[in-house]
């Protein structure tokens, strides 16, 4: 049997090339027109190729097969490009090694699908005999199935060869549901699930893409997963041709409760959480970190951000100052907050609504231990660090990375009995002309985070010596971290960022330089005009003729790759 199976997982490794193959002039006429297509000059990019991310891959295998479905295998680490993964995933692959782990985990998938406790409610159809092949059952469930997964409607050259291959198992293992597996764990497999493809066409102002990419990307983009049977109805009927039927859709997505998945998606992506995997502290140093830390330090900043931007529909610049939080038990050990377990407004989970009382030292989610921890040392802190990822991250300014030749040994030297803090270390290393100009850009705005150690505990004092946590950010002066907050929430760059990255995220891109124009006067005039709120941003960007419009890979609008401190298109 061992034998017989290895035969028909490489006969379905052939027919998942075999389709590819058949399907390859729709696929590859996704790569677009020629300049002749009559675009409006005004702005566009060229269709993308992205490679589902961890997370999409996980949500989609959950909405369509159900939350108890379990994923057995190992993920190729996902891209980060242009400060977002979402971007990186237009540029990556999947190597040989990663094959055998997506093999690994559609096969873990399919099993769970047909086993006893699942295939009565995943397969609408009973086949003839449960012993013989049924064409008619195998084709219903794997076109309905495959509608979902490759998110439109499956050609009947992709069905043809999973269909076939089905009732070849079947007859091999005498078992329906076996060789059904088998064609399923196929699909899962197929780069039309794996990757998501985007198919221009011609529209009245020029070239947009197709309705099922158009629901793709919309899909993608509010809720960070595949669309929806509704949403691929819409496409199917023409719906998303025109704006009112785009405008309803969006409105119906961002509607849905699931809407928090796709804002925590973005931001989790845009703060680099993804980071977290590789983060180390030392244990002698920092007895109460942990993995488990780490996963509530994100949770607590991501219930802050949905709570602010969503449930209180705020000012996006708000999250740099609110003293509105959430706490569990093992932050509230960090923090030096007593969390009960049966406090008011408690989740089930252990988490519970806290704010932060005037004269804290905390407030907004830069002093939050997810920002802290993320951009520290495993034994001490660095303001170098925390200022380069506040200007990359939050204000989309580039920091040039250091010389190679840099020595660090000052800086690093915690025992330095003539520079106790840190501030003193980085004076003294910052006077080497090849280091003052970029520790300029970053020492004064993270030396105002120096009252929170490597895992984000208030300290007064290093070595004995008080510290010192003024600073400034561009010309503006602040006294605490607290004043860092306020001069976040008032930097130009903070709103213009965000509307650069959103859309850079939305499309999987970065911006054009037509595209740049666009968001500099239209979308950021709007966001203004909305008082800085989120759901109107994510509804201007969903709804815009821009968002789906598509240029030839050639054409001029090209990537716009550079830094600018205070506009869009960093």
């Amino acid at each position: 049997m061992a034998s017989k199976s290895k035969i028909l997982w490489g006969g379905i490794a052939l027919v998942v090339v075999a389709a590819a193959v058949v399907a390859g002039p729709r696929l590859m006429d996704r790569q677009g027109g020629n300049k002749s297509d009559g675009i409006a000059a005004t702005a566009g990019g060229p269709p993308v190729l992205r490679r589902l991310t961890q997370a999409q891959y996980k949500h989609a295998i959950a909405d369509i097969f159900g939350n108890d479905i379990k994923i057995g295998g190992r993920f190729d680490p996902d891209i980060r490009e242009s400060g977002l993964i979402e971007v990186g995933a237009g540029k990556a692959s999947v190597p040989e090694s990663g094959l055998e782990q997506y093999g690994k985990m559609a096969r873990t998938v399919a099993a769970q699908v047909f086993d006893k406790q699942h295939r009565d409610s995943l397969i609408d159809c009973k086949p003839a005999s449960v012993t013989a092949p049924d064409d008619k059952c195998a084709a219903q469930f794997l076109s309905q199935v495959g509608r979902l997964l490759y998110r439109r409607l499956p050609t009947q050259d992709e069905l043809g060869p999973l269909i076939l291959a089905s009732a070849e198992a079947t007859k091999i293992v005498g078992n329906f549901y076996a060789g059904l597996e088998i064609a399923l764990s196929s699909m899962l497999q197929a780069p039309q699930f794996l990757f998501d493809w985007e198919v221009p066409q011609k529209g009245p102002s020029g070239k947009t893409l197709d309705a099922y990419s158009k629901a793709a990307r919309l899909s993608f983009f509010l809720w960070d997963t595949a669309p929806d049977d509704e949403l691929l109805t819409a496409a199917q009927h023409g719906d998303l041709d025109t704006p009112k039927g785009i405008a309803g859709q969006v409105d119906r997505l961002l509607a849905s409760p699931r809407l928090e998945t796709g804002v925590r998606a973005y931001f989790a992506d845009m703060l680099g959480f993804d980071g977290f995997d590789n983060l180390a502290k030392d244990p002698a140093i920092y007895p109460k970190y942990s993995f488990g830390l780490a996963i509530d330090a994100q949770e607590q900043t991501l219930r802050t951000i949905t709570d602010h931007l969503l449930t209180r529909n705020g000012d996006y610049r708000d999250l740099f100052t609110t003293r509105n939080s959430f706490l569990s038990r093992p932050l509230g050990a960090v923090y030096g907050i007593p969390v009960p377990k049966d406090a008011p407004g408690a989740t089930p989970d252990g988490w519970q609504p806290y704010v932060f009382p005037a004269g804290d030292p905390r407030s907004g989610i830069l002093m939050q231990i997810s920002f802290l921890a993320l951009h520290s040392h495993p034994g001490r802190t660095s303001p170098t660090l925390r200022g380069k990822a506040l200007r990359e991250t939050i204000l989309c300014q580039k920091v040039p990375d250091p010389p190679g030749n840099v020595n660090f040994n000052l800086v690093q030297d915690t025992k330095n009995p003539l520079y106790k803090t840190v501030r003193q270390r980085l004076s003294a290393h910052a006077t080497a002309p090849t280091c003052v100009g970029c520790h300029k850009m970053m020492d004064p705005i993270g030396l105002a985070l120096e009252n929170f150690d490597s895992i984000g505990t208030y300290r007064a004092g290093e070595n004995e010596a008080a510290i010192d946590a003024s600073g400034e950010i561009d010309g503006v002066k602040f006294n605490d971290a607290d004043g860092l907050g306020k001069a976040v929430h008032d930097h130009p760059a903070t709103s213009a960022c965000l509307v650069n990255r959103l859309y850079a995220y939305s499309v999987g891109r970065t911006p054009t330089k037509s595209e740049t124009e666009w968001l500099r006067s239209d979308l950021m005039s709007g966001f203004v005009a909305d008082g800085y709120r989120l759901q109107p941003l994510m509804r201007r960007i969903a709804t815009s003729d821009v968002f789906f419009r598509v240029v030839s890979p050639d054409s001029e609008a090209k990537p716009v790759r550079s830094a600018s401190a205070q506009g869009v298109g960093q």
